[in-house]
């Protein structure tokens, strides 16, 4: 992650060590000229206006799996540790580093005696068990389980119903103490306590809530830098204020933070121009407007894009069960143009699942992406040939297919180019849009109630297996229909080997050439973000691994 003023280039860039080592998976015509209306009331007064694409789908942090919750999360509550302006790793909820057995099995974590909730109770150990053990209740049916999974000791066992919750290796010793048994080495282990479904909960709260937990501003409890307010559960506005009981409330010199879910860019352009906005994410043909302008801020990111085909729907295999179907879509847009005239914000054209510049290999030192190459790039030619070997296997002349994608003006441009791309280059292929709010496409993909989908994986953590595990068969985020038995061996052995970090590397890149040579999905884009940022926005800081941003350090000032 790098502060933003530092993200003024492309070359931003993320270089990690593969968690062979412990690491530490969302404008002003005249250029430069800042408004004095950006924040409310008087100079002293610390209120930052920012603009979303999209509403909040969920604020349950055990069962929220998309980036804006993660994005409110990560500054409303607070887990073991949470991620620095420098891409490190900073003491959160605990006290100080925890011991650690000499086997790297066994985590002893001291819970800071400072740290409370916004109902004024302590955070203590059991606020851990109690929420590690929700996560790995299948009763919780959560999406991102499969992150404690073969993790902590009887969490697959858990999982599967062969054990009780209660057996889950995370303890209470005391109120402080917290104790974690691992059920393998686990490199990247304190990386994964920064994300959302590990942070604590406290029991007695969200027990007396029951199914009306986290469904408006009202029903949570927080622990970190702010407190959400004005949420109900559906709109699209809500805000972050202080929360004054924070442990490290001196740092905190944001009031308020006011947000608004705004889905036209034209229409967010507008309101950063009219200075009621300090900053905005730009796209299209509108970047090119902003060409030159000092405001204008370039932010690379680990998130990649890709169509989901989805192969199983209603108990039924579709079309998309068909390799040569698969291959001939994934073969049959123009990605560069893609980049060029949709996006047109520096993102690059992805024939891979795993992003460049996210880690390198143990022994070659060679990024992950520069090693295994392209391995399914645009070929027009080819793919009219996969498409006509597909319809003779379906006994089918032609086919229709329903693409999903979400309701901003961004996707449906996208959406709107990729139709035309794929009934141009594949004759007899019908492609129906279907543009729906953000909450409704998660719904549509837990449901695997799609044809093709626009989808798209940020990395949690720095690891190649952070992407390619998604698509493993029992993989709760999978949801397409994908399976391959080679494949899930070679996650298995990547997940659960870490002692032979080459041979590790090797099954990770041998794994992503299978699902790419079976066009179990379709690579299109890594993206980067063109950002307008008003000069007196300081230290907001972006992360390129877990949630997009944290505003614990930023500040308005000169303004």
């Amino acid at each position: 992650m790098k502060n933003s003023k530092l993200a003024r280039t492309l070359g931003l860039t993320l270089t990690s060590a593969l968690l062979l080592a412990a690491c530490g998976n969302g404008g002003n015509d005249s250029a430069g000229e800042s408004s004095s209306e950006g924040s409310e009331g008087s100079n002293d007064e610390q209120v930052l206006h920012l603009i979303e694409t999209a509403e909040i789908p969920s604020m349950d942090s055990t069962t929220s799996t998309d980036s804006v919750s993660n994005n409110v999360l990560n500054n409303v509550n607070e887990g073991l540790y949470r991620q620095g302006p420098e891409n490190d790793l900073q003491l959160g909820m605990a006290a100080e580093e925890p011991t650690v057995s000499e086997d790297g099995l066994t985590y002893t974590f001291k819970i800071r005696e400072d740290a409370t909730w916004s109902n004024g109770e302590p955070v203590t150990a059991n606020d851990f068990v109690y929420a590690w053990q929700r996560l790995a209740n299948p009763e919780t049916a959560a999406e991102y389980a499969y992150m404690i999974d073969g993790v902590v000791t009887n969490a697959s066992e858990i999982l599967t119903g062969e054990m009780d919750p209660s057996e889950l290796g995370a303890t209470a010793e005391d109120e402080t103490t917290f104790v974690v048994e691992l059920a393998k080495p686990v490199p990247y282990f304190k990386d994964l306590l920064t994300l959302s479904m590990f942070f604590p909960l406290n029991e007695e709260y969200v027990t007396e809530q029951g199914n009306d937990y986290a469904t408006n501003s009202d029903t949570i409890l927080y622990n970190g830098p702010f407190e959400l307010t004005d949420w109900d559960g559906a709109g699209l506005s809500w805000s972050l204020e202080k929360n004054e009981d924070y442990w490290d409330a001196d740092v905190v010199k944001l009031d308020r933070i006011d947000v608004d879910a705004v889905k036209e860019t034209s229409t967010a352009l507008n309101l950063y121009n009219a200075g009621e906005a300090d900053r905005m994410i730009l796209t299209g043909e509108y970047v090119q407007t902003k060409q030159g302008a000092p405001d204008l801020l370039s932010q690379a990111t680990s998130s990649v894009f890709y169509f989901k085909f989805n192969q199983e729907r209603n108990g039924e295999e579709t079309p998309l069960a068909n390799e040569n179907i698969r291959k001939a879509i994934a073969m049959a847009f123009d990605k560069q143009s893609f980049s060029d005239t949709v996006l047109q914000n520096g993102s690059l054209p992805a024939n891979g699942l795993v992003p460049a510049e996210l880690a390198v290999g143990p022994a070659s030192n060679e990024d992950f992406r520069a090693e295994n190459g392209d391995l399914l790039s645009f070929d027009a030619e080819q793919a009219v040939e996969y498409f006509e070997t597909g319809l003779d296997e379906l006994g089918v002349d032609s086919l229709t297919l329903e693409m999903l994608g979400d309701d901003t003006e961004n996707s449906k441009r996208s959406l709107e180019f990729m139709q035309s791309q794929l009934q141009s280059n594949l004759p007899n292929l019908t492609i129906n849009l279907r543009n729906v709010p953000f909450k409704v496409r998660l719904d549509a993909n837990s449901k695997q109630d799609y044809d093709i989908q626009l989808a798209g994986w940020g990395a949690d953590y720095a690891d190649p297996i952070n992407f390619l595990e998604l698509f493993e068969t029992e993989n709760g985020n999978n949801k397409s229909g994908f399976s391959n038995p080679e494949y899930d061996a070679l996650i298995e052995r990547a997940q659960n080997d870490a002692s032979d970090l080459e041979g590790r590397w090797e099954a990770m890149l041998e794994a992503e050439q299978i699902l790419l040579d079976s066009a179990g999905i379709a690579p299109i884009y890594q993206r980067a973000y063109a950002v307008l940022e008003k000069d007196y926005v300081q230290d907001l800081v972006h992360h390129l691994t877990g949630a997009d941003y944290s505003y614990k350090w930023a500040y308005i000032e000169g303004k």
